[in-house]
């Protein structure tokens, strides 16, 4: 009887592990805080749970070169949504909305 308690614990704790692991947006994005940056994509990262932007910007103020990192969807829902691998290519000057990082890092 124990192994068998042992053993669904073990199953129940598996199964929730990726809750624990989920972020909430409000916990590490400000909706109050909009930023769009202007620059030429480093590269994407289509990977799980969050597929992610790269994106090298020229502070204006400083003329120094800035990354951004755009959180976005995961791969399976992008794809459903029309995108694939080679909708943007490395250098390409793209445009991206999002709300800024709590932590005000550059990340959206």
């Amino acid at each position: 009887m124990n192994g068998l308690r042992l053993m669904l614990m073990l199953g129940l704790a598996v199964v929730a592990a990726p809750v624990w692991a989920h972020h909430s947006f409000a916990a590490e994005y400000d909706n109050s805080k909009p930023v769009t940056v202007t620059g030429k994509l480093v590269k994407m990262d289509w990977v799980n749970p969050h597929s992610w932007i790269h994106v090298e910007v020229i502070d204006k103020e400083t003329n120094t070169r800035q990354v951004w990192d755009v959180e976005t969807g995961p791969p399976n829902t992008l794809y459903r949504n029309g995108w694939r691998k080679d909708s943007i290519k490395p250098g390409e000057e793209i445009v991206v909305t999002g709300s800024r990082a709590k932590d005000g890092t550059n990340v959206m």
